[in-house]
């Protein structure tokens, strides 16, 4: 008998690793069966048998004999004069197997079944694809940098699945080269022309979280909960977290001893600032705690409008704005409330280190003023306009402009 070799067939499809025998035989099965009803009406009286491990595929037709000239049914039935033929044996009534050779099929069929094979199986494999990363969504994954582009870089990976990694999420900081080896969320999952898109994030605060999962056991177990996160990728971030469990110190099992668990995850984030804080239902304390390291005098709060007035020290501003004004940025998101610092009313009268005035005076004038040994607000308020003429290189309006500055701190 002769067989549909599919041997050569079967060989190109070597490159879908993701397909498991059962399903490949459904697929095979599908596709001839809907070239049989094109071919024939119906495939109800046909026998499809596969071997993949040989690459080759039976195909076998069941009819009934019937009396010569009494076949209305070519397809179900078959003259009791060709069916003695096959077997000498048969009587009108028995069923008679017959197996469909390949020269019963025409070379456009044999080429619209390897297109419907090829076309069933990529479609398989683009919603295998789409429905095994969709539920990877929040998890890590790791892959290795196959090419980078302008906009995004592409990902590989063990299975050689295409997986994005778009600029927009990326850490600032992040440099790659092909060949590199990356660790990234799955952000989204989307299907787009039919075929499945897969956004990895670096800058997500869900990758943190998940970076504190794999590097802290208590958080992986749940001893610890992490109740929020924000982040500026590559700059800083500001996690709160809790312990139903008086024994352990959430704080310090995430920081680890000498520090070891919080510098694995700061490494992976390229040496991300990241403050770990106690998190409570006391909004002031809580507030407290977000602005750190900076050290608050005391906190006014209107719950209505979610608004904070935080007073401090002068020499506590500048830390509880943080550099680019991250500190304050991020504790307003961590608590949900809009935080305003003032200059503890108690200190108006004190001095004020110069520093402290960067925000408004630029940094080569307060070097200036700072080379002649004024080191704090009433240093320079002390000497007069002349004099800081001539000793510094600073032009008289600039130098007034400075002490408008300064004397508004006292008044």
């Amino acid at each position: 008998m002769e067989h549909i070799n599919l041997g050569e067939t079967f060989s190109e499809f070597k490159e879908f690793k993701n397909i498991d025998r059962e399903t490949m035989m459904r697929i095979l099965e599908d596709v001839f069966r809907h070239m049989l009803t094109k071919k024939y009406g119906s495939d109800e009286n046909f026998d499809i048998i596969v071997n993949i491990d040989k690459g080759d595929l039976e195909i076998w037709r069941n009819r009934i004999i019937v009396d010569d000239g009494e076949v209305e049914d070519e397809n179900t039935q078959v003259a009791y004069s060709e069916a003695i033929k096959i077997e000498p044996d048969f009587e009108i009534g028995e069923e008679v197997s017959e197996e469909i050779k390949m020269s019963d099929f025409g070379r456009r069929e044999i080429l619209s079944i390897r297109q419907n094979l090829i076309s069933k199986i990529q479609e398989y494999e683009k919603d295998n694809i789409y429905k095994k990363y969709k539920d990877k969504v929040g998890e890590i994954v790791s892959g290795e940098v196959y090419q980078v582009w302008k906009k995004e870089i592409m990902v590989l990976d063990d299975e050689y699945i295409e997986l994005l990694l778009p600029k927009s999420e990326q850490i600032p900081s992040d440099f790659y080269r092909k060949g590199d080896s990356i660790r990234a969320i799955v952000d989204r999952v989307e299907m787009k022309n039919n075929n499945p898109i897969i956004v990895l994030s670096r800058s997500s605060p869900v990758f943190l979280e998940r970076l504190f999962e794999s590097e802290v056991p208590e958080v992986y177990d749940g001893l610890i909960t992490i109740k929020n996160i924000v982040r500026v990728p590559g700059e800083r971030a500001k996690v709160s977290v809790e312990s139903y469990d008086d024994r352990i110190d959430p704080v310090g099992a995430c920081v680890g001893m000498k520090g070891s668990r919080i510098h694995g995850i700061v490494r992976e984030l390229h040496n991300e600032n990241i403050d770990v804080i106690n998190y409570t239902s006391n909004p002031s304390l809580y507030i407290q705690r977000a602005l750190s390291p900076a050290k608050v005098t005391s906190i006014t709060l209107d719950e209505a409008n979610k608004r904070a007035e935080v007073f401090m020290k002068p020499d506590q501003v500048s830390l509880a704005i943080g550099k680019g004004g991250y500190n304050i940025k991020l504790a307003s998101k961590l608590t949900g409330y809009e935080i305003d610092v003032f200059r503890d009313s108690e200190s108006l009268y004190e001095d004020v280190d110069l520093q402290e005035f960067a925000d408004e005076i630029d940094q080569w004038i307060i070097d200036e003023l700072k080379n002649i040994g004024c080191d704090t607000a009433k240093n320079v308020l002390e000497i007069s306009i002349d004099d800081l003429v001539q000793r510094t290189d600073l032009e008289e309006e600039t130098i007034k402009e400075v002490l408008r500055i300064l004397k508004s701190e006292f008044e």
